[in-house]
């Protein structure tokens, strides 16, 4: 071990030195030989000439260990990092763009988009003009409380495509014709009409019921939307009871009523029957009750959805 004792004042790196010796037995080891420094001469003059060095000598004077490298998990994490960051920012700015190009197309109005729709073939033209002119259609058209529209045409163009009900299963052998809506002011009430094509099937010529489900969930939707502050709402709950199998390449009607409406909730009932014709009466083919709640962010979200969606 070093000499202690001391024949004079010590100087700062002999006393660094010996402190370190000193704590308990602790000794720094020198993890790069070159970086040690040992005065010789100075030890020799306070413990004798004769006095032999030892390896822990020479660590009392190694430099201090350099800091440990940055572990693997936190380099790896730091580099994740980085990812889910780039990742949301590639994913997010494209589509605030396009919300922003959206948003700077004019909506159309409600009577606007009685105009719109052109029809792609000689059999939609029928459809169209059939649905159109139906008694049900005039007597609707002529109620003073009822507004007429077809809100799938609302929906910017560009969006159409990624839209379920207005692209997705649009068209024809689906629903051939964008469907006519007359709402009754303040949500109260809303009638529909449309046409079902051959290729919405679950069983052969008849009608896939998830494609019926679909239809009322959106349609009661839009009955109630109205009624609800800011005229927007999902949908939390939706019962359905199937009555009569809905036959593929036929006309039906969708009829909802808002019952019931609490701040922003509203509770809605409706049904599909079938379009009535030569005086004969609609046969029901399913029923349904929902409950629709209107995000609590809801009046932060981009007009041009709650208006397509409330009309």
């Amino acid at each position: 071990m070093l000499c202690l004792r001391s024949k004079g004042a010590l100087s700062p790196t002999a006393t660094r030195s010996l402190s370190a010796l000193s704590r308990g037995g602790n000794l720094y080891k020198a993890r790069n030989p070159a970086a040690v420094f040992v005065d010789t001469e100075f030890l020799r003059s306070r413990c004798g000439p004769s006095h032999r060095f030892y390896s822990a000598d020479a660590a009392a004077f190694a430099a201090p260990p350099p800091p440990k490298p940055r572990s693997r998990v936190r380099r790896a994490l730091g580099f994740t990092s980085i990812a889910v960051v780039a990742f949301i920012a590639g994913f997010v700015y494209p589509n605030i763009r396009a919300v922003n190009r959206i948003m700077a197309t004019p909506i159309p109005t409600d009577e606007e988009t009685l105009t719109l729709f052109v029809p792609e073939d000689e059999f939609s033209r029928e459809v169209d003009n059939f649905i159109k002119h139906h008694p049900l259609s005039e007597e609707l058209r002529a109620n003073p409380l009822f507004t007429e529209s077809r809100p799938h045409l609302k929906i910017p163009e560009s969006m159409r495509g990624r839209n379920l009900t207005a692209g997705t299963l649009s068209g024809r052998d689906k629903v051939t014709v964008p469907p006519y809506f007359w709402s009754e002011k303040g949500g109260k009430s809303m009638v529909s009409i449309f046409h079902l094509g051959s290729d919405i099937c679950g069983h052969p010529g008849i009608v896939h019921g998830g494609m019926l489900a679909t239809i009322l969930d959106e349609g009661l939707a839009r009955c109630c939307f109205p009624a609800l502050p800011n005229g927007v709402g999902v949908t939390a709950n939706l019962n359905i009871d199937y009555r009569r199998p809905a036959p593929a390449n036929s006309y039906a009607v969708l009829r909802a009523e808002t019952t019931k409406v609490e701040g922003r909730k509203a509770w809605v009932e409706g049904r599909i029957e079938t379009l009535p014709e030569d005086g004969k009466e609609p046969v029901v083919l399913v029923e349904a009750k929902a409950l629709f709640i209107e995000p609590k962010g809801a009046a932060n979200m981009p007009s041009v959805y709650k208006s397509a969606a409330s009309s």
